[in-house]
């Protein structure tokens, strides 16, 4: 990297200044920036914005957008900016790197301004890492965020939620996740809980199994065989008279009683079926 050092301290038009389209902020809160520009109608601006000269001669913001803004709502007339020599890659890096140990950025639009430098400059992840002052690991499980949906990434930032709530919903398949985190937004559920809700989705409770008390067998008397034979015999009285051929037949054994119940397969075409009760 170019010696950033090589620096300058101008006070600048509003006018000359352009914020770059690669700037990883995107959203404003306008009661903030409000609330900076009374202070810096009173007090000017206390830190001077971090900016490079272009081709066309106007001045890229690098870091200090808000406050830039700010200054044009406060009607300043000259800003006080000091002018680094980068180059494209570099301004990128150093401007992002500013953001980030400053902590301007909402969790996605780090990401995704990280994501960018590596797509674009073509250098890997621990390369970006190096070059933004981040440890390689946290790095790497920052860009694993990109993996929720923009949809989910839009309702964890207008709910305020922490990195460490996004990165708890990745532990959740895809489908589990867009109704987690409506329930935690809902419930308005603190990390902690957060954390303990999506661990019981993970590790259910198993159901207790209820003891199930075997009554014993009631012994056989005569008379339940009776009423089994009688309710068979009126089996076949109920299909004869629906014009089945059908009989029985009852044999016993030192052991066994044997009931046959024999119905001809050749059943005429235009009996109707009827439903058959044993009473």
């Amino acid at each position: 990297m170019q010696n950033i050092f090589e620096k300058k301290l101008l006070m600048l038009k509003p006018e000359s200044l352009l914020i770059s389209q690669n700037h990883a902020r995107k959203s404003f809160d306008q009661a903030w920036l409000k609330s900076l520009a009374e202070s810096i109608a009173v007090n000017g601006i206390l830190e001077p914005l971090a900016v490079k000269k272009t081709e066309n001669g106007k001045f890229e913001i690098l870091a200090g957008v808000r406050r830039f803004k700010a200054a044009q709502m406060a009607n300043l007339r000259r800003i006080p900016c000091v002018v680094h020599t980068l180059d494209g890659q570099n301004a990128e890096i150093f401007s992002l790197t500013e953001n980030i140990q400053r902590h301007n950025l909402e969790l996605f639009e780090e990401v995704n301004a990280i994501d960018r430098i590596i797509k674009k400059y073509d250098i890997s992840q621990t390369q970006a890492a190096i070059k933004l002052g981040i440890e390689p690991q946290v790095l790497t499980n920052k860009l694993k965020l990109l993996n929720l949906s923009p949809d989910i990434r839009q309702k964890i930032t207008d709910a305020n939620l922490t990195e460490h709530h996004a990165r708890a919903l990745l532990k959740l398949s895809i489908p589990e996740r867009e109704s987690t985190i409506n329930y935690i937004i809902e419930n308005a559920l603190s990390l902690s809980e957060s954390e303990q809700y999506i661990s019981g989705i993970l590790n259910p409770k198993p159901i207790a199994k209820m003891e199930v008390t075997e009554k014993p067998l009631r012994k056989q008397s005569i008379g339940d065989i009776r009423l089994f034979y009688n309710s068979l015999s009126k089996l076949v009285i109920t299909l004869k008279n629906s014009g089945i051929n059908a009989n029985t037949r009852k044999s016993e054994t030192a052991k066994y009683i044997e009931y046959k119940i024999r119905i001809k397969k050749d059943i005429p075409q235009e009996i109707e079926c009827q439903q058959l009760k044993i009473c």
